[in-house]
């Protein structure tokens, strides 16, 4: 069976990126404070990346506010269930993605869309929904820090499900790192290297979405980058708890 991402590790810069982002998971992972306990590092690890995915959502609130439960907004909420979830759903994510993504949709948009449409894809592409499932359900030989950020760039792009569809696109692209055995205690903060690059992050996801060869490079360059930049928040957690 062909590789359909092998492709993309010809493209410039993109085999190195990725090698870099999985150097600096395995420094993160090399800390002595995971020896002992991780489940610590793995919880404050969950609220940063819930703040950092509202926040790239449009709803940017004080980290230290939504640590104590001073933050009602219905997108920070959202995150925060998503985030709260994830451990429960990598099991599920490997062999049926498509029943996550709902799950994901339904946590994430709750009290922000209407019941009805809750876990419910609409949009006029679901041959390209299809392809994505099965590129997941498939074998690859391609780094899990590619195939995180295909899931996200495609999901942005096609925007599926109605509301805070990115919420729901940068929980997949987690749910693959941890899947994948990239980062299977979830104690990096990958969200949290996209919003460190915000402006990249919306520049890079909008030329990905045109589909050229230097759009998808930019992209996946950018989330190499930010997934080594969410290592390193890691370890920066790891060296506070």
């Amino acid at each position: 069976m062909t590789d359909v991402l092998m492709p993309l590790m010809d493209l410039t810069g993109v085999a190195e990126a990725a090698e870099q982002a999985r150097e600096e998971i395995d420094r993160l992972l090399a800390h002595n404070r995971l020896r002992r306990n991780s489940a610590p590092v793995s919880a404050e690890a969950a609220l940063r990346g819930a703040h950092a995915s509202a926040a790239l959502e449009g709803a940017a609130y004080d980290l230290e506010a939504v640590r104590a439960g001073a933050v009602t907004n219905t997108v920070v909420q959202g995150a925060l269930r998503v985030s709260g979830a994830l451990g429960s759903l990598v099991d599920t994510w490997a062999v049926a993605p498509r029943q996550v993504l709902a799950r994901l949709h339904l946590l994430a948009a709750r009290d922000t869309v209407e019941e009805s449409r809750l876990g419910r894809p609409d949009f006029e592409e679901p041959a390209r929904l299809d392809a994505l499932m099965d590129l997941l359900t498939g074998p690859t030989e391609v780094p899990a820090v590619i195939v995180s950020a295909v899931v996200q760039g495609e999901l942005l792009a096609m925007k599926p499900f109605p509301g805070p569809n990115g919420l729901v696109a940068r929980a997949a692209g987690r749910l693959v790192l941890v899947q994948r055995g990239l980062d299977p205690k979830a104690v990096s903060v990958p969200d949290a290297g996209h919003f460190a690059r915000e402006p990249e992050y919306r520049g890079a996801a909008a030329t990905y979405a045109t589909g050229t060869a230097d759009g998808v490079r930019a992209w996946l360059r950018h989330c190499c980058a930010a997934i080594a930049a969410g290592a390193a928040e890691g370890r920066a957690i790891c060296d506070l708890v």
